[in-house]
């Protein structure tokens, strides 16, 4: 079976969205299929039609760096077509956003092939996230109205959890076309109750320190102002604590002007990002990582990779009680959870643990073995199996 995925962007960049696609990838090759991957005008301006990044082969679709929405569909409209004629496929697999979905729904429609549209996050919601819109406005509206066309006609339909596909289903999609292919990790990628490196800890003066951490990039709903400010609550308490902020992102000049005005100054540090191969001598260094995410429509409906990242690691964690996290974390047994947006909450949280470390070796096992019994990828990828079957069975055709 032949498989063309179109997504926003790829490697050589980095994000969640970059490493699930490799997941997928990875394990449905495993499976016998052949998979061809196309990016949208989003990865970035440039006219090659092909690259290599990492070992991995990618279709580009070529930008000159000022299209506009309309203009960046048609152009991943026209090299999908050629792309899907050249290669033979026999399924074409949309990821989110819904401007990928529109123009292979185009492409499906025109070569009668099936259109599988993977939906990660509500385009809407994300355009809330980044500040673009506001909920309820008419952009908004509009978005919305653009998301569910394309649920309605696509094929088949995948979503990352349960969140999502109750949103989706809400939407007057039938619930039969709709599967969770859940978030998950390569366990065997991530180096079980590693130690810090002792030089990497002093470089960082971190010697003696407690530790509480975050890693990931820094966008307003992560919450963290809310882990900083119960930081400094606990410092009087605990005067080693130190605050590690391993990334980047649209925050972080509002967090280092806050840390200065909490009085925390050179205890919260400051990575910027990092190359992906160090990161994990950054998690080696952390005691108690933090995913403070307040509550709105984007983090109730959508679970995070960080989660579970750390328990494949057997790190210790406090999580917000989002809806996101609820569906990933059992509170008390893999993770723990605290009331969102309440910093009291979360320093009690952070306290509790700091003060039950003879815990601490146990709660690492039974995360590690939540993630190798119920979030590989080999488990989740699995599930596409019946959703490309039922999208070929839809259209009265079977795989080469």
């Amino acid at each position: 079976m032949k498989i063309l995925h179109v997504l926003d962007h790829s490697l050589p960049l980095h994000s969640g969205y970059v490493f699930r696609t490799l997941s997928i990838l990875r394990e449905q090759r495993a499976l016998g299929w052949q998979t061809y991957a196309l990016t949208s005008p989003k990865q970035g301006a440039g006219s090659a039609s092909e690259e290599d990044a990492d070992g991995w082969h990618f279709y580009r679709t070529p930008n000159n760096g000022s299209l506009g929405l309309l203009a960046q569909m048609r152009a991943t409209a026209a090299r999908l077509d050629e792309l899907a004629g050249q290669l033979g496929v026999d399924v074409l697999h949309a990821h989110s956003p819904v401007l990928n979905a529109l123009p292979t729904l185009w492409v499906g429609w025109r070569r009668h092939l099936p259109v599988v549209y993977e939906m990660r996050a509500a385009w809407e919601d994300a355009a809330v996230d980044h500040g673009s819109t506001t909920e309820g406005s008419l952009r908004y509206r509009l978005t919305r109205l653009l998301e569910s066309f394309a649920l309605h006609r696509a094929t088949q339909v995948t979503t990352i959890c349960e969140g999502l596909r109750q949103d989706i289903v809400g939407r007057g999609v039938n619930p039969d076309k709709v599967t969770v292919i859940p978030n998950a990790v390569d366990a065997d990628a991530f180096s079980f109750g590693a130690t810090p490196d002792p030089a990497f800890r002093a470089r960082l003066g971190l010697d003696g320190a407690t530790v509480l951490g975050f890693v990931g990039s820094f966008y307003a709903y992560e919450g963290l102002d809310l882990l900083l400010e119960a930081a400094a609550r606990l410092l009087p308490r605990h005067p080693n604590l130190h605050v590690l902020l391993v990334g980047g992102g649209p925050q972080e000049a509002n967090l280092r002007s806050q840390a200065q005005d909490l009085g925390l100054g050179e205890r919260v540090i400051f990575t910027g990002r990092v190359p992906h191969a160090d990161v994990q001598n950054y998690y080696d260094l952390i005691d108690v990582l933090v995913y403070p995410r307040k509550s709105m429509r984007l983090t109730d409906l959508v679970t995070p990779l960080k989660p579970l990242e750390a328990m494949a690691q057997g790190r210790v964690f406090v999580a917000s009680d989002v809806g996101g996290h609820r569906e990933l974390i059992r509170h008390g047994e893999t993770g723990f959870l605290f009331k969102a947006g309440d910093v009291a909450a979360l320093g009690q949280e952070i306290e509790a643990l700091l003060e039950r470390r003879v815990e601490w070796d146990a709660l690492r096992q039974r995360a590690r073995h939540f993630v190798e019994a119920e979030r590989t990828w080999k488990n989740s990828v699995d599930r596409y199996r019946e959703v490309y079957r039922r999208a070929l069975q839809a259209l009265g055709r079977t795989a080469r």
